[in-house]
């Protein structure tokens, strides 16, 4: 791969999830595990019926495109794409091309991979309806129309990805980007977001700006992870790269579209590449193009909320935070939003963001949750973090007690007291402790005034055995230093 460059182009598709109904049907948008319970006659296709357009759908598009820093339209307009799938009931999709106009065109984006800040070019952003879903179970295929009609963003970037970690880092990037602007939860177990990538590949030493240089551009369509989405480019990256070592490359790569499999590991031919003039687009009829006002896109402007650089920079310049930390807490919409809540409850920015990176996070990676499926509200962890502030326990029986909140779904608090976890701070107690520990340990005594001071830790430990690790450590530790140094 080293003699190789690659480009990488995305279309990224996300479904907008914050919309009472469809885009241009009155069926409720949300999703639902009962098939076909979110249907309305215009969704499947039935003569007769007439879109309407979704405002509010067409706000949170414009509001995308201008967080892209594209160019909005003076106008918009509709068009059909004109195809037949099974999924698709009219035999054509309601959609944007790039003339007239979309809702963003020629637009830019910063993101981070590997430490460094890219910038990804974007080519448009458009606004469409979803087609339905299909099962496939043998021979048999079932069709769920709640999908069918659902408003839809797909984002077309220029070819200015060189791997597959950059064009992931892109596509996490976006998903917080819809998360954080309130667009979609963009959600991939809830099939909300699906990929296309097209790779084509070119020995280093050659023109990159001569487009004859790069080898044929090929399609994986509809990835529905970003782990795919990573494995799908690499395997095909070598696909191509072994065709063109062993000299058959213009045999078996071809402009065609294949899918991921994921059980081989592999991407599948499904058919030759279709170009946009074989759609045969065409401005929809049924809905007149419409002038956006300049009050209307300023006011947008104005609505687009705090996004995750935003967060990240405060967390760092304002909590304190470390660089990596505030990455990670501002990934996933729900987590900054679980952390900030605890800061809004007074706890200390840097013990919370402890608690929740290390601890939390561990837990829901491990049994694959997300932040919201957990028991643990952002007033417990506060409470918990109190109860360490205020020497009521230890840091290690916070973190016991912590585990066993998340895997049990007891209250923090409840679990100190059912177990008498309180820390001894009473120095009467704790110094007839450290007697008895010096009294058994007489040789330590010498060995501490000889210099080895280290001694103390095994000390404390003794302590913290014989109370069952009640005493307060920081108090014991001083009252051992002070006995021993007085005898």
């Amino acid at each position: 791969m080293n003699d190789y460059l690659v480009m990488i182009g995305l279309e990224m598709h996300c479904e907008i999830s914050e919309t009472k109904s469809k885009v241009f049907s009155s069926a409720e948008n949300s999703y639902k595990d009962l098939p076909n319970s979110n249907i309305r006659p215009i969704d499947m296709g039935f003569p007769g019926t007439l879109p309407v357009v979704n405002k509010e759908a067409v706000r949170m598009a414009l509001m995308a495109s201008m967080i892209l820093n594209c160019k909005q339209p003076e106008h918009i307009y509709f068009e059909r794409k004109n195809y037949y799938y099974p999924d698709m009931p009219k035999n054509f999709q309601i959609t944007q091309e790039t003339k007239p106009a979309p809702v963003g065109i020629y637009g830019e984006l910063e993101y981070e991979c590997n430490g460094e800040t890219k910038k990804a070019l974007i080519n448009n952003i458009h606004l469409e309806e979803d087609a339905a879903s299909s099962e496939h179970l043998g021979s048999t295929t079932l069709i769920d129309y709640n999908r069918a009609g659902v408003p839809l963003l797909e984002l077309v970037t220029e070819p200015c990805f060189h791997s597959a970690d950059e064009a992931v880092s892109f596509l996490e990037t976006m998903r917080s980007i819809y998360q954080y602007a309130g667009i979609s939860e963009a959600d991939s177990k809830k099939g909300q977001i699906r990929c296309d990538v097209n790779i084509s590949i070119m020995e280093k030493g050659k023109d990159e700006k001569d487009p004859s240089n790069w080898g044929t551009k090929v399609e994986i369509k509809n990835v529905n992870s970003f782990g795919g989405v990573r494995d799908a480019i690499n395997y095909e990256i070598e696909r191509q790269i072994d065709a063109k070592e062993d000299g058959i490359y213009d045999e078996i790569i071809e402009q065609e579209t294949r899918r991921w499999d994921e059980e081989s590991g592999t991407t599948i031919r499904m058919r030759s590449k279709v170009d946009a003039i074989d759609y045969k687009y065409f401005v929809e009829p049924n809905i007149p193009k419409f002038k956006l006002s300049k009050e209307w896109l300023e006011e947008i402007r104005k609505s687009i909320p705090e996004l995750a650089s935003d967060r990240k920079a405060k967390y760092i310049n304002e909590y304190g935070i470390s660089n990596y930390d505030a990455t990670i807490l501002v990934k996933e919409k729900p987590v900054a939003d679980y952390y900030e809540e605890t800061i809004k409850l007074g706890v200390n920015p840097k013990s919370s963001s402890n608690w929740i990176t290390s601890v939390i996070l561990g837990h829901l990676n491990k049994f694959d949750l997300s932040i919201n499926d957990i028991y643990l509200t952002p007033k417990m962890l506060v409470d918990l973090i109190k109860l360490i502030d205020e020497g009521t326990i230890s840091s290690k029986q916070a973190k016991e007690v912590l585990y066993e909140s998340l895997t049990e779904n007891k209250e923090p608090v409840k679990i100190v007291e059912e177990k008498g976890m309180k820390q001894i701070g009473d120095t009467d107690t704790i110094n007839k402790v450290i007697q008895e520990v010096l009294e058994e340990q007489p040789a330590s005594i010498e060995q501490y005034k000889s210099g080895r001071t280290n001694i103390v830790d095994f000390l404390v430990g003794q302590v913290m055995k014989k109370t069952r690790g009640q005493a307060n450590p920081a108090m014991t530790r001083n009252m051992i230093i002070e006995e021993i140094e007085k005898r």
